[in-house]
């Protein structure tokens, strides 16, 4: 089913605004990339603001809808689970379209002190995506570290913190191969936290 205009729309948004940032985005950038006009772009958002609020929820549908068919749902141990998601992570900077961007920690780390309402959205599309972690994270804590000192949710959105950091790094100069590193470092800690690897790093996650 081809896509209406209005997805057209946030489709192009999520590519032009990871690539430029909000700012230097243009509403004439967003409509040619989308192959449509400045009339129909005003006829499904009020301004650029808008655009960026409704685009941070389409970016949490896109990869949600993603991440849900992972194969990584298909393994029994939740610990598993949760390290083929870190797995799948590490893939996706090592060999995607613009592998280390997100579009909500691009847009938060723009419009935080200028733009609450989109700094918010993409507050929930970060939290959300964190949120899809949490069954996991519990199951393996109530079976492997049931006495730990940390809850399930503060570790689904550690990892988020984790990821949205190591972009920040590779957008700073130091690559894809930086992001990579520091997500094998997260994979590691995570393995730790759950007994599959000792504090000096024997064992393998």
């Amino acid at each position: 089913m081809r896509p209406d205009g209005r997805t057209k729309i946030l489709d192009a948004a999520l590519s032009v605004i990871r690539t430029k940032g909000f700012e230097a985005t243009r509403v004439e950038d967003v409509c040619a990339a989308a192959g449509v006009s400045k009339g129909a772009f005003f006829h499904h958002f009020d301004s650029k603001e808008a655009l960026a609020i409704a685009a941070a929820d389409h970016w949490s549908a896109v990869t949600g809808g993603f991440f849900e068919t992972a194969d990584f749902h298909a393994l029994a141990d939740p610990v598993d689970r949760i390290l083929a998601y870190l797995d799948l992570r590490i893939a996706l900077v090592e060999g995607g379209e613009l592998p280390f961007s997100c579009l909500a920690g691009t847009l938060a780390q723009e419009t935080f002190a200028t733009r609450p309402a989109v700094a918010e959205a993409c507050g929930r599309s970060i939290r959300g995506h964190a949120g899809s972690l949490v069954a996991d994270i519990a199951a393996a804590r109530a079976a492997h570290a049931p006495d730990a000192d940390w809850t399930a949710e503060s570790l689904a959105l550690h990892t988020q913190a984790v990821i949205q950091g190591a972009f920040v790094v590779a957008k700073a100069g130091g690559g894809a191969a930086s992001a990579v590193e520091n997500l094998r470092h997260l994979k590691r800690y995570v393995a730790m936290l759950f007994g599959r690897i000792g504090p000096t790093g024997g064992g393998k996650p």
